[in-house]
């Protein structure tokens, strides 16, 4: 099977039900695992794929995605294109899961999905039903200016739930949306977390935080509770979710001993 990849979980995932040999095209952002990815042609960033070059890998199956706005654009074209695909759009943990199969299921592969899946669960533990209201809250900046984090239908607040914490935010039916510096100031999270959307983590800064005068007088400032975990530990739907979940929880586990 020749199957062309446009999001970076997708690829994740396809390399982990053992199919990275099928891989024939990747998004321009897909960078693991890089032995396999280094050898693959690129069809462009995720918001601007070039479907020419898609169509010219001659896939047996394409997997797009919708997790991002402007993702339908891609499906808009395949669709003209005429070419096989699949776009996973999971919002919770539960339909990461749900993907796996449906990925694996796509590629002729389902038994191996058990066990990708078993191994997430066997780290991440089931989601409670109602957040823990003694743990701390957490706040995840997918981006700075303004401050985008993530709501309900987003799997990072399902992670966050799993390691004892709190979203500020987690009850809002929305999967991210902007928020206020004032707003952020009067929910007065015990962390933030910095997880920046396209951005390799060796480039964040905590300073773009600790530097805001509103915030000042923040707790989590005035005790140095600013982290980063990589966007591609929390940001992609795939098998990496669990270095976030442990991230998280490692963060949490500290706050709940200082605290």
């Amino acid at each position: 099977m020749r199957v062309v990849s446009l999001a970076c979980s997708n690829t994740e995932i396809v390399c982990a039900l053992g199919c990275a040999d099928w891989l024939v095209g990747v998004d321009d952002h897909s960078d693991t695992p890089a032995d396999v990815i280094s050898r693959l042609p690129k069809v462009g960033p995720d918001l601007q794929i070039d479907m020419e070059k898609v169509a010219a890998l001659q896939p047996d199956l394409v997997i797009a995605s919708l997790t991002v706005p402007g993702h339908e654009n891609n499906i808009a074209a395949l669709e003209k294109a005429g070419l096989p695909f699949i776009a996973p759009e999971p919002v919770s943990l539960a339909d990461v899961y749900d993907d796996i199969y449906t990925i694996a299921h796509a590629l002729g592969v389902p038994e191996r999905a058990e066990a990708v899946v078993k191994d997430m669960k066997a780290v991440i533990p089931d989601i409670p039903e109602t957040p823990n209201a003694d743990g701390p809250s957490i706040l995840v900046e997918w981006w700075p200016k303004p401050v985008i984090a993530p709501g309900k239908q987003s799997w990072v607040t399902d992670l966050i739930h799993a390691a004892g914490g709190r979203n500020p935010i987690g009850l809002e039916d929305v999967k991210s949306r902007p928020m206020t510096d004032e707003e952020v100031l009067t929910l007065s999270p015990d962390a933030f977390v910095i997880s920046w959307c396209g951005v390799k983590v060796e480039k964040y800064r905590p300073d773009v935080i600790y530097r805001k005068e509103l915030w000042h007088e923040l707790p989590a400032l005035q005790n140095k509770r600013v982290y980063c975990i990589a966007e591609n530990y929390l940001g992609r739907p795939s098998p990496q979710l669990v270095e976030g979940y442990r991230a998280l929880r490692k963060i949490i586990k500290e706050l709940g001993e200082v605290g």
